[in-house]
């Protein structure tokens, strides 16, 4: 497929266009131009050959005078065909059924049209090919002058047969000229469309290649502008765009620096007070059922909202080391049923949750961040899905894969391009959710974090067959311990 493409693209390039065109113009230029001539000169030789046989026999004629008797007699008749005859060709006389002719060598030359025509007292001619050659016949008919001067037809029809082997030599000589013509302009065709092609396609090329840096990251980019013409203006217009463009790039990183470092250095600020308020909200959690109505109420309000808030705090700090790219991998060789298994134990799951975990999986895996990968999609498909949530887990040499289903309502086609993306809300009338709205987001990280070579482990959201949504967890089994990258 990719040597097609890259043959269709060749087929299809801008050298390859120009080089037609300019082969296309040089052939259709010399042929018309060729074409033109030689039809033009090959008219100017036969013309000039045929006045000239005309000239002839009519300056012959007049020394053929006076024909002695009419109607004349056989020798009569082949006196006149020979004396009509030279070197150059031969004569034919014809009076009604007799014929003389000064050459054995053609039987009957003559041809019916050009008989009635010089019948009808017309000088007349026509060029005909007999034995593979081709000759040109011209006739007229004699006449006499009567006493009283007037001119009468005598009957008598003359024809000169003229060869035109060395008219026909020329006209080929031109039409050999006329190809070898064509051949040099269609090679100075192609001469001309490499050079233009060279000249034109080299700005053209050095724009793609500076297109093609500047869409893999390098904003310090620039063509070097030469002339005034149309392309020298698209180098300065591309110049002009990578500079605005690394400007308005650089201030934007600067901001989502400065964003990143304002959340890092909020959180972790953040977790001196959290903590103290933890310490508090413990007591509370013990003496709540001891204080009456609205304060206990208030109590377990203001210890679940520290524990989400303490929560809150803890994802931004594990989004910010990711952003940082300092997030590391704490590895182990994992029996990765007993890990799911220990997850759904610890949050008190074991017994809301379908599970098929084959035993003697074993991989080598961060096991903190599996962990939080698993309770992630089951806290998500508890909260957003409906029972049974099942967890299904499977294997191969190079893979460990994890499917969390439930069987609820499922994604929305709109919700699955963004399922993945922080703080995002299916529902944009609700303005508070359970979670901090960044597990999937921290889940996807984490897989993403899981590495050998070119294998990277991945967390895709779906929807199953008979509804319900399914999230795939798909991890390399020999993970290699590497910073986090995005």
């Amino acid at each position: 497929m990719t040597t097609w493409r890259g043959l269709a693209a060749q087929v299809s390039g801008l050298r390859v266009r120009l080089l037609l065109a300019f082969a296309l113009l040089g052939v259709t230029t010399t042929a018309v131009v060729a074409s033109g001539s030689y039809v033009q000169a090959r008219t100017v030789i036969l013309q000039q050959a045929q006045d000239a046989a005309v000239s002839s026999l009519t300056g012959q004629l007049p020394k053929v005078y006076p024909i002695a008797q009419l109607p004349p007699t056989q020798d009569d008749l082949d006196l006149l065909a020979q004396r009509l005859s030279d070197r150059e060709g031969f004569a034919v006389v014809v009076y009604r059924d007799m014929r003389a002719q000064g050459s054995s060598e053609f039987a009957n030359p003559l041809t019916s049209e050009l008989r009635q025509a010089v019948r009808d007292g017309r000088i007349a001619w026509q060029r005909v090919t007999l034995d593979g050659q081709p000759w040109l016949l011209i006739g007229t008919q004699l006449t006499l002058d009567r006493s009283d001067g007037t001119p009468r037809a005598s009957g008598l029809e003359v024809y000169s047969v003229r060869n035109l082997v060395a008219e026909q030599q020329s006209i080929d000589r031109l039409a050999t000229r006329a190809w070898l013509t064509g051949g040099l302009s269609l090679v100075l065709a192609v001469v001309l469309a490499l050079l233009s092609a060279r000249g034109v396609l080299r700005p053209v090329r050095d724009l793609g290649r500076a297109a093609r840096r500047l869409g893999e990251g390098d904003l310090t980019t620039r063509l070097t502008v030469r002339g005034v013409d149309e392309l020298a203006d698209v180098a300065r217009t591309f110049n002009d765009t990578a500079s605005t463009l690394e400007r308005q790039v650089g201030e934007l990183r600067r901001m989502e620096s400065d964003a990143r470092r304002f959340v890092a250095d909020v959180s972790h600020e953040l977790r001196t007070p959290l903590a103290a308020m933890t310490a508090v909200t413990d007591v509370l959690d013990e003496e709540a059922d001891h204080l009456p109505g609205d304060a206990g109420r208030a109590a377990r309000l203001v210890s679940q909202e520290t524990q989400n808030l303490t929560q809150l705090v803890n994802d931004l700090i594990e989004v910010s080391r990711f952003d940082s790219g300092t997030a590391r991998l704490a590895l182990d060789d994992v029996d990765v049923a007993a890990a799911v298994t220990a997850t759904l134990r610890i949050r008190g799951w074991l017994d809301r949750v379908r599970t098929d975990l084959p035993p003697g999986v074993v991989a080598r895996l961060d096991p903190r961040r599996l962990d939080v990968i698993v309770a992630n999609l089951v806290g998500n498909a508890f909260r957003h899905g409906a029972g049974p949530v099942s967890v299904r887990l499977s294997a191969d040499p190079d893979w460990v894969t994890i499917e969390v289903a439930d069987q609820g309502p499922g994604l929305d086609p709109e919700v699955l391009s963004h399922v993945f993306d922080r703080f995002y809300k299916a529902d944009t009338a609700r303005t508070r959710s359970e979670g901090s709205g960044l597990g999937l987001a921290i889940s996807w990280e984490n897989a993403r974090l899981h590495r050998h070579g070119e294998r990277r482990g991945a967390l895709v959201a779906g929807n199953g067959v008979d509804g319900g949504a399914v999230f795939t967890l798909r991890l390399p089994r020999d993970t290699t311990d590497t910073a986090g990258a995005r």
